[in-house]
Order: C-alpha cells, then sequence, then structure tokens
C-alpha cells in the first residue's frame, strides 16, 4: 500500500513535458512576432484576444460556467465556450473543475495554484506540473458534474485545441504567417499570462474591500488586461455575483457586456445586482 501511494503521490507530481513544450514554443513565436509589426497584424490579435479572453474566460469559463452568475440560453453558453476554447486553458470542464477547488480550497495545500506556494508556482509553475490541467474523470465529476453531464461541453472539452489551428488558418488566409505570430501566438502569450496574474499578482498585491478568509486584492492594473476579472478581492467575496467591478472607478468589461445581453433578452438572472446595491448602501451611511 505505500508503494502505491508514493507512486500516486510521484505520478501527480509529475512534469507536463507536452504543457511545457507547447508554452515554450509559443513564447518563441511571439517574440518573433514582435519583428513583424503592422496595423493590420495587430488589429487581428486585438480582436482573437477580446474573443478569447472577455467572451472566453471571462464571461464563459469563469463568470458563466463556473460561478452560474447568471443564466443563458445553451446556444448563448455554447458560442462563449467555443470563444474560450481560443484561449487555450484547457477545456471548460477542466478548467471549471480546477477554478472551483481553487475557490473550495483557497491559499491551503489543496489549492492548485496557490500564492503561499511562491509567486512563480501560482502564475505559472502550477501548469508544468501535477495534474491540475489535466483532471481525472472523478475529480471533474465532483467539482462540474453539471458540465461533464452535457454532451456538447464533453465534446468541446475534448477537443479545445482545434479552434486556435482553425483561427491560425482564417489568418493565414487574411495575412500570411505574420499575421498567424500576431493573432494566435503573441495573443495567447499575452491571453495566458493575464490569466495567470489574476491567480498570482491579485493574491499579492492590491487593495482590500472585504475581510475575505484569503489574501485576495483588487488591483487595477489586472483588472484593465483581463477585462474586469482583477477586482479579485471583490470575486472572493461574493463569487457568484456576475458583477466583479463594484463601483463606478472599478471598471469592469465583463460586466458591461453582461449587461448589454441582459438588456437584449440574451441572459437572464443576473447576479451583481445586489451586491452593487449594498455597496452604494453602505456607502450612503458612511457619507451620512
Amino acid at each position: 500500500m505505500q508503494n502505491v501511494v508514493e507512486i500516486k503521490e510521484f505520478e501527480s507530481d509529475k512534469i507536463q513535458w507536452v504543457t511545457l513544450s507547447v508554452i515554450t514554443i509559443f513564447h518563441i513565436l511571439a517574440f518573433a512576432a514582435l519583428f513583424t509589426f503592422s496595423w493590420a497584424n495587430l488589429l487581428a490579435a486585438v480582436i482573437t484576444w477580446w474573443i478569447a479572453g472577455s467572451w472566453g474566460i471571462g464571461m464563459g469559463y469563469h463568470r458563466l460556467l463556473t460561478h452560474r452568475g447568471f443564466k443563458a440560453p445553451k446556444f448563448i453558453e455554447y458560442f462563449l465556450t467555443f470563444c474560450g476554447t481560443l484561449g487555450l486553458q484547457s477545456g471548460a470542464i477542466n478548467w471549471v473543475t480546477t477554478h472551483r477547488i481553487h475557490h473550495a480550497f483557497t491559499e491551503t495545500d489543496k489549492d492548485p495554484h496557490s500564492p503561499r506556494n511562491g509567486t512563480y508556482w501560482s502564475h505559472m509553475g502550477w501548469i508544468f506540473r501535477g495534474k491540475a490541467q489535466n483532471q481525472d474523470e472523478a475529480t471533474q465529476m465532483r467539482y462540474a458534474p453539471d458540465l461533464v453531464k452535457d454532451k456538447v461541453h464533453v465534446f468541446l472539452s475534448n477537443y479545445y485545441w482545434v479552434t486556435p489551428i482553425i483561427a491560425a488558418v482564417i489568418l493565414y488566409a487574411i495575412g500570411g504567417f505574420p499575421m498567424v505570430l500576431w493573432g494566435v501566438f503573441l495573443r495567447q502569450v499575452i491571453g495566458w499570462h493575464s490569466t495567470w496574474l489574476v491567480n498570482s499578482a491579485t493574491h499579492l498585491w492590491g487593495s482590500r474591500r472585504f475581510e475575505t478568509r484569503d489574501d485576495s486584492r483588487n488591483n487595477g492594473l489586472i483588472a484593465a488586461v483581463t477585462f474586469g476579472e482583477g477586482w479579485h478581492n471583490n470575486h472572493h467575496a461574493h463569487p457568484r455575483s456576475a458583477k466583479h467591478g463594484l463601483t463606478w472607478a472599478e471598471f469592469d468589461v465583463n460586466w458591461v457586456q453582461i449587461k448589454f445581453l441582459e438588456k437584449l433578452g440574451l441572459v437572464s438572472d443576473v447576479y451583481g445586482y445586489e451586491i452593487e446595491k449594498e455597496i452604494q448602501d453602505e456607502a450612503f451611511q458612511e457619507a451620512a
């Protein structure tokens, strides 16, 4: 029995060589992109960054699928999930599983990317070791049963890596390899580090409105590059809220887009207005 335990511990801590290799190659090609600047390439990067980072990861993977901060018809849910696959941060099922574990065990030994294990670990080291990027089926069923039982989500999660390839083909047809360098590789590296900063920096630097049981912080700079995900202390205090920026000074692009979809009748049961009113009432009472 002891040997079995030791083997399992070794496997859970082994280096993920495929992940390490892919991320290394992407960084090299992202650096190469800097020597092929054009306004068209920059536009391609911005558009794909917005689709992947805002519609996909922020609104889709995070606020809708992980926390169910609003309700959406399946075609909207699947569309946002499809956009998330362009972010190349694993499939939605695995992403949601890991993030729900993070919230359940924030900054403990069970947290997949606890900053208390070091800044490098919480930023990107956790991706290269262990199974946080490749959760087993039992863990996925425990933490993301709503997605595991959905055949479309299973399909999208199994083939999440296809979307960047499709994007690369389209961009190559439009602007050649330089546009691929910008719209896929450079954009992807920026998107990765932006998301990873939420895992690392917003648990280390910034302000705290709420006395949560963790070290989460609000960081305006990180919010700016993640479409509002950097208001992290607010988020940890009210995980379900689809609104992360709680005051006029905490601009939250993802929340603005969710509100727009709500006005169009495309999403409903948006949770967040209650938190906004609570903050406003508190500010009024303090002023009085």
